[in-house]
């Protein structure tokens, strides 16, 4: 596999011939979308595995990393959640701002390092990150995609990392690395470690998730590689009734505070394949170890709270 530059904003992740996965680092969407690098997905069997703005909340965009509340920011788009007033459209809607690319392509394994600027809507700098990607195959018909950012902050105060939930608003922890699904995969299987999950598994802890298609043509599955085997990973952020979506979402509950100067990691593996990518969930934690070894002890990953509500009422706006 390798990564090429089309000098049109996007990179093209190429396995021979076939172009398994666009990387959009230039987006020209509107301010109030929280402009950010995404990427559009493909399995090897030629299905399409994300969308790009649904009519439903057009701020999602194929995987990318979205965050609702950094400090007073957000980098998700769309209103902001204000408890007692609900959603609220505000001047904050920050933008990622791409600012250049390092190739490292080896071993069938294509890699590409970006540094990004988070940029808030009156201008500041408030974050300076890292990101790796890798793509690789993993059997036949099954690829995977691993994503590390390496998130400092460049602001002079302390920043605190959460979600809608962290907020006040139940059930609606959505914060990290996101995927949104095609709005023909809506309804599709939500399948976890112990077997079918369903919408259920939105706010508990676990390792990974899947998701199947509805017609069976295809299979995402997400695991978080910042958390090792040792725990159960953080809560998730999961939909199928409503739209296709999965999100290891480490600030569901409660904020993670980082500190001027410091450095805070979010890393997930997706592994596309057919509907039974769940089988590849040990390569997934393979990938996963790989991760965390290649971030170094320097750097401390986002965890989840110890504990989780057994359950919380339903949620719409995400």
């Amino acid at each position: 596999m390798r990564f090429t530059d089309d000098d049109a904003g996007r990179l093209a992740l190429r396995d021979g011939d076939r172009v398994l996965a666009e990387y959009v680092y230039a987006p020209t969407d509107p301010q109030v979308e929280s402009p950010r690098p995404y990427a559009h997905l493909q399995t090897i069997g030629g299905a399409d595995a994300t969308a790009y703005r649904p009519a439903d909340h057009v701020w999602h965009k194929g995987l990318s990393l979205a965050l609702p509340v950094v400090g007073d920011e957000n980098f998700w788009g769309g209103p902001t959640y204000v408890h007692g007033h609900g959603y609220v459209q505000q001047t904050n809607n920050g933008a990622q701002v791409h600012r250049g690319f390092r190739h490292a392509d080896a071993d069938g394994v294509a890699r590409v390092d970006e540094t990004l600027d988070w940029i808030a809507e009156d201008g500041r700098r408030v974050l300076v990150e890292e990101r790796a990607l890798t793509g690789r195959r993993i059997s036949d018909d099954t690829w995977a995609l691993t994503w590390r950012s390496a998130l400092r902050n460049v602001t002079d105060d302390p920043l605190g990392f959460g979600s809608p939930t962290s907020k006040g608003r139940e059930n609606a922890g959505y914060a990290g690395i996101f995927w949104r699904g095609p709005e023909d995969w809506t309804g599709g299987e939500i399948v976890g470690p112990d077997g079918p999950a369903g919408d259920a598994a939105r706010g508990l802890p676990g390792p990974w998730l899947a998701f199947v298609a509805p017609d069976r043509s295809a299979g995402v599955l997400m695991r978080d590689a910042a958390a090792s085997d040792a725990g159960d990973g953080p809560p998730w952020f999961a939909r199928s009734e409503e739209y296709a979506g999965l999100n290891p979402a480490p600030f569901f509950y409660t904020e993670t505070v980082l500190p001027a100067g410091e450095e805070l990691v979010l890393a997930a593996v997706v592994v596309l394949g057919t509907a039974e990518v769940a089988a590849h969930a040990g390569a997934a934690g393979e990938l996963a170890a790989e991760v965390r070894a290649a971030s170094g002890p320097e750097s401390a990953a986002a965890s989840a709270p110890e504990s989780a509500p057994e359950s919380a009422p339903e949620e719409t706006h995400a």
